[in-house]
């Protein structure tokens, strides 16, 4: 029978592996799994691109990972806050790379990668710079940007508690 509990958190994040995209579960400072970030930056992996609503606050969490060099690139819908210092010092100096998506883009990539779509087109984002590069095409008089699913190699999340099967 399947049994997917780790002993330890170093187990759990054995499989991550550098160059990974991992999804990283939260909503701004709520319910950021801060023991499974502080985990990846001790298991060492680099190059990640990493997926969340946001680019880190204050210096704990994804902030932590960002200012140990580990990220090479974040994708999310709100990279700037009063308190995300790491992420703006390291966009400024060019040394992370930014792909911003829009809040709802982003959550229906996330799930057409889950449950098998090729993609998707949406109105959000059309006429901007977000759209610039995607293949747009108008629905029912409408004008829609393409999106393309977004996997991750492991996804990251606070939980109270777990089942075997995960």
């Amino acid at each position: 029978m399947i049994n997917k509990i780790s002993p330890s958190i170093a187990d759990a994040l054995s499989v991550v592996r550098d160059g990974h995209t991992v999804l990283i579960g939260g909503f701004g400072t709520s319910g950021i799994p801060a023991e499974l970030i502080d985990g990846l930056i001790e298991h060492g992996a680099r190059e990640l691109t990493v997926v969340n609503n946001n680019a880190g606050n204050g210096d704990t969490g994804l902030a932590a990972l960002l200012a140990a060099g580990r990220v090479r690139k974040i994708i999310c819908s709100f990279p700037r806050q009063a308190d995300s210092h790491v992420f703006d010092g390291l966009y400024r100096a060019g040394k992370i790379e930014l792909e911003l998506v829009p809040q709802g883009n982003l959550a229906e990539r996330l799930r057409a990668a889950g449950a098998g779509i090729g993609g998707f087109f949406t109105p959000t984002g059309y006429g901007t710079a977000l759209a610039e590069g995607k293949e747009t095409r108008e629905i029912n008089g409408r004008h829609h940007v393409f999106e393309s699913p977004l996997p991750g190699d492991v996804a990251l999340i606070k939980a109270e508690r777990g089942d075997r099967w995960g």
